[in-house]
Protein backbone atom coordinates (compact mmCIF):
# COMPACT_ATOMS: atom_id res chain seq x y z
CA UNK A 1 0.00 0.00 0.00
CA UNK A 2 1.59 3.26 -0.59
CA UNK A 3 1.27 5.73 2.51
CA UNK A 4 0.01 9.50 2.23
CA UNK A 5 2.74 11.48 2.96
CA UNK A 6 2.50 12.69 6.33
CA UNK A 7 1.82 16.42 6.64
CA UNK A 8 2.03 18.84 9.34
CA UNK A 9 -1.52 20.31 10.89
CA UNK A 10 -2.27 23.70 9.86
CA UNK A 11 -1.71 25.67 12.66
CA UNK A 12 -4.92 27.66 11.02
CA UNK A 13 -7.37 24.90 11.19
CA UNK A 14 -9.73 24.10 13.88
CA UNK A 15 -9.42 22.07 16.64
CA UNK A 16 -11.86 19.51 16.19
CA UNK A 17 -15.26 19.97 14.30
CA UNK A 18 -17.46 19.90 16.80
CA UNK A 19 -16.17 23.25 18.40
CA UNK A 20 -18.04 25.62 20.17
CA UNK A 21 -17.73 28.92 17.27
CA UNK A 22 -19.12 26.11 14.44
CA UNK A 23 -22.58 27.00 12.72
CA UNK A 24 -24.04 23.62 13.23
CA UNK A 25 -22.48 23.25 16.89
CA UNK A 26 -25.41 21.79 19.43
CA UNK A 27 -26.69 19.92 15.85
CA UNK A 28 -27.31 16.54 16.62
CA UNK A 29 -27.56 13.76 13.98
CA UNK A 30 -28.75 10.50 13.35
CA UNK A 31 -26.85 9.16 9.98
CA UNK A 32 -28.36 5.45 9.47
CA UNK A 33 -26.94 5.35 5.54
CA UNK A 34 -24.36 3.26 4.15
CA UNK A 35 -21.56 3.88 1.36
CA UNK A 36 -21.32 6.71 0.30
CA UNK A 37 -24.24 9.52 -0.19
CA UNK A 38 -25.59 9.29 2.67
CA UNK A 39 -22.15 8.92 4.99
CA UNK A 40 -20.97 12.02 2.85
CA UNK A 41 -23.52 14.00 3.59
CA UNK A 42 -23.47 13.21 7.25
CA UNK A 43 -19.21 14.23 7.46
CA UNK A 44 -19.98 17.42 5.67
CA UNK A 45 -22.53 18.12 8.47
CA UNK A 46 -19.79 16.65 10.90
CA UNK A 47 -17.55 19.41 9.37
CA UNK A 48 -19.84 22.28 10.06
CA UNK A 49 -19.99 21.76 13.81
CA UNK A 50 -22.81 19.00 14.08
CA UNK A 51 -22.47 15.78 16.42
CA UNK A 52 -22.99 13.16 14.37
CA UNK A 53 -23.93 9.70 15.74
CA UNK A 54 -23.40 6.98 12.76
CA UNK A 55 -25.94 4.19 13.49
CA UNK A 56 -25.01 0.93 12.30
CA UNK A 57 -26.49 -2.59 12.47
CA UNK A 58 -25.15 -5.59 14.49
CA UNK A 59 -24.32 -7.72 11.59
CA UNK A 60 -21.89 -6.62 8.76
CA UNK A 61 -22.73 -2.52 9.20
CA UNK A 62 -21.78 -0.15 6.83
CA UNK A 63 -20.71 -2.37 3.73
CA UNK A 64 -17.77 0.11 3.32
CA UNK A 65 -16.30 -1.35 6.00
CA UNK A 66 -14.84 -3.87 3.68
CA UNK A 67 -14.59 -2.21 0.25
CA UNK A 68 -11.48 -1.37 -1.29
CA UNK A 69 -9.34 -3.20 1.21
CA UNK A 70 -5.63 -4.55 0.17
CA UNK A 71 -5.31 -7.86 0.47
CA UNK A 72 -4.24 -8.63 4.35
CA UNK A 73 -5.70 -5.36 5.31
CA UNK A 74 -7.79 -5.08 8.20
CA UNK A 75 -10.99 -3.29 7.74
CA UNK A 76 -12.15 -0.99 8.45
CA UNK A 77 -10.93 0.26 5.21
CA UNK A 78 -10.36 3.88 4.17
CA UNK A 79 -13.19 4.24 2.50
CA UNK A 80 -15.24 3.76 5.66
CA UNK A 81 -12.55 6.16 7.70
CA UNK A 82 -12.48 8.89 5.32
CA UNK A 83 -16.46 9.35 5.18
CA UNK A 84 -16.81 8.68 8.51
CA UNK A 85 -14.49 11.12 10.21
CA UNK A 86 -15.83 13.49 13.53
CA UNK A 87 -18.67 11.03 14.09
CA UNK A 88 -19.59 8.75 17.11
CA UNK A 89 -20.49 5.27 15.66
CA UNK A 90 -23.07 2.65 17.76
CA UNK A 91 -24.68 -0.63 16.96
CA UNK A 92 -28.04 -1.08 16.73
CA UNK A 93 -30.68 -3.82 15.78
CA UNK A 94 -33.54 -1.81 14.60
CA UNK A 95 -35.55 -4.86 14.66
CA UNK A 96 -34.88 -5.85 18.42
CA UNK A 97 -37.01 -4.40 21.48
CA UNK A 98 -34.08 -2.76 22.96
CA UNK A 99 -32.55 -1.46 20.58
CA UNK A 100 -35.58 0.29 19.17
CA UNK A 101 -36.41 2.53 22.45
CA UNK A 102 -32.78 3.41 22.32
CA UNK A 103 -32.81 4.82 18.38
CA UNK A 104 -36.11 6.32 19.62
CA UNK A 105 -34.30 7.90 22.65
CA UNK A 106 -32.31 9.11 20.78
CA UNK A 107 -34.47 10.40 17.88
CA UNK A 108 -36.51 12.13 20.77
CA UNK A 109 -33.15 14.55 21.21
CA UNK A 110 -32.32 14.46 17.44
CA UNK A 111 -32.19 17.86 15.20
CA UNK A 112 -31.51 15.82 11.94
CA UNK A 113 -31.94 12.38 10.82
CA UNK A 114 -30.73 10.66 7.54
CA UNK A 115 -31.23 7.80 6.06
CA UNK A 116 -30.90 6.01 2.75
CA UNK A 117 -32.83 2.66 2.52
CA UNK A 118 -35.47 2.03 -0.38
CA UNK A 119 -38.63 3.42 0.28
CA UNK A 120 -40.68 2.16 2.17
CA UNK A 121 -38.15 0.35 4.92
CA UNK A 122 -37.89 3.12 7.55
CA UNK A 123 -42.40 2.23 7.64
CA UNK A 124 -42.38 -1.13 8.01
CA UNK A 125 -39.42 -1.11 10.55
CA UNK A 126 -42.42 1.54 12.56
CA UNK A 127 -40.18 4.54 12.15
CA UNK A 128 -41.84 6.46 9.20
CA UNK A 129 -41.43 10.55 9.57
CA UNK A 130 -45.26 10.53 11.01
CA UNK A 131 -43.83 8.60 14.01
CA UNK A 132 -40.73 10.00 14.38
CA UNK A 133 -42.06 13.57 14.23
CA UNK A 134 -44.79 13.03 17.18
CA UNK A 135 -41.63 12.35 19.68
CA UNK A 136 -39.60 15.21 17.64
CA UNK A 137 -41.80 17.84 16.02
CA UNK A 138 -38.53 19.75 14.98
CA UNK A 139 -36.87 17.03 13.44
CA UNK A 140 -35.50 17.20 9.60
CA UNK A 141 -35.09 13.80 7.94
CA UNK A 142 -33.58 13.67 4.76
CA UNK A 143 -34.28 10.08 3.01
CA UNK A 144 -31.80 9.37 -0.29
CA UNK A 145 -32.49 7.04 -2.67
CA UNK A 146 -31.67 6.54 -6.48
CA UNK A 147 -35.02 8.08 -7.97
CA UNK A 148 -37.08 9.09 -5.54
CA UNK A 149 -39.77 7.96 -2.72
CA UNK A 150 -42.74 8.09 -5.54
CA UNK A 151 -42.77 7.34 -8.95
CA UNK A 152 -42.66 3.79 -11.16
CA UNK A 153 -38.79 3.24 -10.22
CA UNK A 154 -39.10 4.06 -6.62
CA UNK A 155 -38.47 0.43 -5.75
CA UNK A 156 -35.44 -0.37 -8.22
CA UNK A 157 -31.67 -0.80 -7.62
CA UNK A 158 -29.37 1.77 -8.16
CA UNK A 159 -25.54 2.98 -8.07
CA UNK A 160 -24.24 5.93 -9.52
CA UNK A 161 -23.52 4.95 -13.23
CA UNK A 162 -27.43 4.21 -13.47
CA UNK A 163 -27.88 7.41 -12.22
CA UNK A 164 -26.44 9.50 -14.01
CA UNK A 165 -27.39 6.95 -17.01
CA UNK A 166 -30.45 7.67 -16.66
CA UNK A 167 -30.01 11.84 -15.75
CA UNK A 168 -28.47 11.78 -19.27
CA UNK A 169 -24.96 13.04 -17.81
CA UNK A 170 -23.02 9.76 -18.86
CA UNK A 171 -24.05 9.97 -22.32
CA UNK A 172 -21.98 13.29 -22.24
CA UNK A 173 -18.74 11.73 -21.05
CA UNK A 174 -16.37 10.46 -23.15
CA UNK A 175 -15.15 11.70 -27.07
CA UNK A 176 -17.87 11.92 -29.75
CA UNK A 177 -18.93 8.31 -31.31
CA UNK A 178 -16.49 6.63 -28.68
CA UNK A 179 -18.42 4.47 -25.32
CA UNK A 180 -19.06 6.71 -22.28
CA UNK A 181 -16.32 6.67 -19.71
CA UNK A 182 -17.46 5.99 -16.50
CA UNK A 183 -15.93 8.48 -13.88
CA UNK A 184 -13.79 7.53 -10.96
CA UNK A 185 -15.94 10.64 -9.51
CA UNK A 186 -19.17 9.55 -8.70
CA UNK A 187 -21.15 12.55 -10.01
CA UNK A 188 -24.77 11.16 -8.66
CA UNK A 189 -23.79 10.53 -5.37
CA UNK A 190 -21.82 13.12 -4.20
CA UNK A 191 -23.95 15.70 -5.79
CA UNK A 192 -26.72 14.14 -6.46
CA UNK A 193 -27.39 12.59 -3.23
CA UNK A 194 -24.73 13.76 -0.33
CA UNK A 195 -24.65 17.62 -1.40
CA UNK A 196 -28.33 17.91 -2.36
CA UNK A 197 -28.99 16.16 0.99
CA UNK A 198 -27.06 18.94 3.12
CA UNK A 199 -27.90 21.99 1.34
CA UNK A 200 -31.79 20.76 1.77
CA UNK A 201 -31.43 19.58 5.74
CA UNK A 202 -29.57 23.52 6.08
CA UNK A 203 -32.61 24.87 4.50
CA UNK A 204 -35.16 23.11 6.63
CA UNK A 205 -33.07 23.37 9.77
CA UNK A 206 -33.24 26.97 9.13
CA UNK A 207 -37.58 26.06 9.28
CA UNK A 208 -37.30 24.57 12.01
CA UNK A 209 -35.71 27.10 14.28
CA UNK A 210 -38.12 29.38 12.59
CA UNK A 211 -41.46 27.34 13.20
CA UNK A 212 -40.40 24.41 15.34
CA UNK A 213 -41.67 22.34 13.09
CA UNK A 214 -39.25 19.83 10.71
CA UNK A 215 -39.93 18.40 7.87
CA UNK A 216 -39.15 15.01 5.51
CA UNK A 217 -36.83 15.64 2.73
CA UNK A 218 -36.94 13.33 -0.55
CA UNK A 219 -33.35 13.32 -2.13
CA UNK A 220 -33.58 11.72 -5.34
CA UNK A 221 -30.11 11.54 -6.69
CA UNK A 222 -31.04 10.82 -10.14
CA UNK A 223 -33.28 13.90 -10.06
CA UNK A 224 -30.49 16.37 -8.82
CA UNK A 225 -28.66 15.26 -11.39
CA UNK A 226 -30.90 15.81 -14.06
CA UNK A 227 -31.66 19.36 -12.71
CA UNK A 228 -28.03 20.30 -12.87
CA UNK A 229 -28.23 19.48 -16.36
CA UNK A 230 -27.86 23.49 -17.24
CA UNK A 231 -25.72 24.13 -20.05
CA UNK A 232 -26.56 21.19 -22.12
CA UNK A 233 -30.24 22.00 -21.66
CA UNK A 234 -29.24 25.28 -23.37
CA UNK A 235 -28.14 23.37 -26.32
CA UNK A 236 -31.08 21.63 -26.23
CA UNK A 237 -33.54 24.13 -26.23
CA UNK A 238 -31.11 26.08 -29.14
CA UNK A 239 -30.65 23.14 -31.37
CA UNK A 240 -33.03 20.40 -30.12
CA UNK A 241 -30.28 18.04 -29.01
CA UNK A 242 -27.34 18.11 -26.79
CA UNK A 243 -23.77 18.20 -28.90
CA UNK A 244 -21.32 15.47 -28.73
CA UNK A 245 -18.27 16.05 -27.17
CA UNK A 246 -16.16 18.88 -29.62
CA UNK A 247 -19.18 20.37 -30.86
CA UNK A 248 -20.29 22.91 -27.97
CA UNK A 249 -18.45 26.12 -26.16
CA UNK A 250 -17.74 24.07 -22.97
CA UNK A 251 -17.34 20.60 -24.09
CA UNK A 252 -14.57 21.04 -26.63
CA UNK A 253 -15.48 23.05 -29.43
CA UNK A 254 -13.34 25.97 -29.15
CA UNK A 255 -9.50 25.84 -28.91
CA UNK A 256 -9.17 28.00 -25.82
CA UNK A 257 -11.41 25.52 -23.29
CA UNK A 258 -9.40 22.46 -24.27
CA UNK A 259 -7.03 19.69 -22.88
CA UNK A 260 -3.29 19.58 -24.63
CA UNK A 261 -1.15 16.71 -24.18
CA UNK A 262 2.58 17.66 -24.03
CA UNK A 263 5.75 16.35 -24.56
CA UNK A 264 6.19 14.36 -21.86
CA UNK A 265 2.87 12.65 -22.10
CA UNK A 266 0.65 14.85 -19.84
CA UNK A 267 -2.06 17.61 -20.28
CA UNK A 268 -2.56 21.10 -19.94
CA UNK A 269 -6.14 22.65 -19.01
CA UNK A 270 -6.67 25.79 -21.12
CA UNK A 271 -9.78 27.68 -19.78
CA UNK A 272 -8.83 30.86 -21.74
CA UNK A 273 -12.36 31.09 -22.79
CA UNK A 274 -12.91 35.09 -22.31
CA UNK A 275 -11.61 37.19 -25.01
CA UNK A 276 -9.02 39.19 -22.84
CA UNK A 277 -7.65 35.25 -21.85
CA UNK A 278 -7.00 34.43 -24.58
CA UNK A 279 -5.21 37.12 -26.20
CA UNK A 280 -2.56 36.76 -22.82
CA UNK A 281 -2.38 32.99 -23.97
CA UNK A 282 -1.65 33.92 -27.57
CA UNK A 283 1.17 36.72 -26.23
CA UNK A 284 2.58 34.22 -23.87
CA UNK A 285 3.23 31.79 -27.04
CA UNK A 286 4.36 34.44 -29.29
CA UNK A 287 1.27 33.83 -31.80
CA UNK A 288 -0.20 37.38 -31.97
CA UNK A 289 -1.96 35.96 -34.99
CA UNK A 290 -4.39 34.25 -33.27
CA UNK A 291 -5.87 36.98 -31.43
CA UNK A 292 -8.57 36.95 -33.17
CA UNK A 293 -9.43 33.81 -33.92
CA UNK A 294 -11.76 33.37 -30.72
CA UNK A 295 -15.59 32.34 -30.51
CA UNK A 296 -16.51 35.83 -29.52
CA UNK A 297 -15.14 37.00 -32.44
CA UNK A 298 -17.24 35.14 -34.77
CA UNK A 299 -15.17 31.92 -35.09
CA UNK A 300 -17.85 29.30 -34.94
CA UNK A 301 -17.86 26.69 -32.42
CA UNK A 302 -16.86 23.42 -33.54
CA UNK A 303 -16.16 24.76 -36.72
CA UNK A 304 -13.49 24.69 -39.14
CA UNK A 305 -11.29 27.34 -37.91
CA UNK A 306 -11.75 26.08 -34.45
CA UNK A 307 -10.43 22.23 -35.35
CA UNK A 308 -8.01 23.71 -37.43
CA UNK A 309 -6.51 25.97 -34.40
CA UNK A 310 -7.24 23.39 -32.12
CA UNK A 311 -4.60 20.93 -33.93
CA UNK A 312 -2.43 23.98 -34.29
CA UNK A 313 -2.34 24.35 -30.13
CA UNK A 314 -1.70 20.63 -29.79
CA UNK A 315 1.04 20.99 -31.64
CA UNK A 316 2.31 23.83 -29.50
CA UNK A 317 1.68 22.35 -26.63
CA UNK A 318 3.46 19.02 -27.60
CA UNK A 319 6.62 20.80 -28.33
CA UNK A 320 7.43 20.80 -24.32
CA UNK A 321 6.56 19.25 -21.10
CA UNK A 322 4.18 19.90 -18.52
CA UNK A 323 6.58 21.43 -16.24
CA UNK A 324 7.97 23.53 -18.71
CA UNK A 325 4.49 25.33 -19.68
CA UNK A 326 3.51 25.07 -16.07
CA UNK A 327 6.54 27.66 -15.05
CA UNK A 328 6.00 29.70 -18.42
CA UNK A 329 2.24 30.23 -17.38
CA UNK A 330 2.60 30.67 -14.14
CA UNK A 331 2.75 34.60 -14.11
CA UNK A 332 0.03 34.53 -16.87
CA UNK A 333 -3.02 34.98 -16.09
CA UNK A 334 -5.01 33.62 -18.55
CA UNK A 335 -6.70 30.44 -16.76
CA UNK A 336 -3.53 27.50 -18.11
CA UNK A 337 -2.63 24.95 -16.03
CA UNK A 338 -1.44 21.35 -15.43
CA UNK A 339 -3.42 18.35 -15.04
CA UNK A 340 -2.42 16.81 -11.82
CA UNK A 341 -2.96 13.53 -10.70
CA UNK A 342 -4.51 13.28 -6.93
CA UNK A 343 -1.36 12.64 -5.41
CA UNK A 344 0.63 15.73 -6.86
CA UNK A 345 -2.24 17.48 -5.66
CA UNK A 346 -2.03 16.12 -2.42
CA UNK A 347 1.33 18.44 -2.35
CA UNK A 348 0.51 20.50 -3.93
CA UNK A 349 0.51 24.27 -1.61
CA UNK A 350 -2.97 24.95 -2.97
CA UNK A 351 -4.48 22.47 -0.64
CA UNK A 352 -2.24 23.36 2.40
CA UNK A 353 -5.43 23.54 4.01
CA UNK A 354 -7.84 20.90 2.55
CA UNK A 355 -5.45 18.18 2.19
CA UNK A 356 -6.33 16.27 5.65
CA UNK A 357 -9.61 15.62 3.88
CA UNK A 358 -8.05 13.51 2.49
CA UNK A 359 -6.55 11.72 5.16
CA UNK A 360 -8.45 8.80 6.33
Amino acid sequence: MTELPDFPKDPEAPESYASAEAPLAGVTVLDLTRLLPGPLAGLRLAELGAHVIKIEDTGAGDYAREMMLNDGEPPPSAFWRLLNRGKSVERLDLKRDRDRAAFLDRVARADVLLEGFRPGVMARLGFDYETLARLRPSLVMASITGYGQHGPMAQAAGHDINYIGYAGVLDQLGDAGDAPIVPNFQIGDLYGGGQAAVQAVLAALVAAQRTGRGRWLDISMTHEVFRSNLVPAVALHRQGHVSRAGKDLLNGGVPCYQVYRTQDGRYMAVGALELKFWQTLCDVLGRSEWRARHWSLGQAVGGDDARALQAELAAVFASASQAEWTSRFADADCCVTPVLRLEEAMTHALFARAREALQP
